[in-house]
């Protein structure tokens, strides 16, 4: 399945608890895209997540749903540094 990374701009800090990423994760099974993994910049209002889905469509509708940013989404590759030769 493609990978997607997605750039969230959050206007305060971004608190996060089980709950939420709970129900983020409930919200994503219904859209059908997968959250791999995300980093959040220091000041905690900025994420880059990672996901699997079939298309950008899919993230911006699970980002709907759930009330949060999709700022920018690019389909990327990945590349194993340990495995490239």
């Amino acid at each position: 399945m493609p990978l997607f990374l997605i750039e969230r701009q959050f206007a305060e800090k971004l608190e996060i608890t089980p709950e939420g990423v709970e129900a983020i994760g409930g919200i994503n099974e219904q859209a059908g895209v997968q959250w791999l993994y995300s980093f959040l910049n220091a000041d905690q209002t900025k994420t880059y997540c990672l996901y699997e889905a079939r298309n950008p469509d899919d993230i911006r509708r699970a980002a709907e749903m759930a009330g949060i940013p999709a700022d920018k989404i690019v389909e990327v590759s990945k590349i194993d540094p340990h495995s490239a030769k």
